[in-house]
């Protein structure tokens, strides 16, 4: 299982088409482990590189 941080858009691009391609894997099989990490390793670069901040409570309620 040679699995990488993702660093960089193609990284990250080429981690969509695998977890694309593995999504239906049965559940405990060696797919359905890679599935997971390749999720949570996007999940990760996605949270850091596109970070949206919740709103400031007043600005919330104001915009409503």
């Amino acid at each position: 299982m040679s699995i990488q941080l993702i660093s960089t858009e193609t990284d990250y691009d080429a981690a969509l088409a695998e977890i694309d391609s593995l999504m239906g894997a049965a559940w405990g099989t060696p797919e359905s482990d890679r599935l997971e990490v390749l999720v949570t390793l996007v999940e990760r670069y996605e949270a850091e590189r596109w970070n949206i901040d919740a709103p400031d409570r007043c600005q919330a309620l104001n915009a409503s």
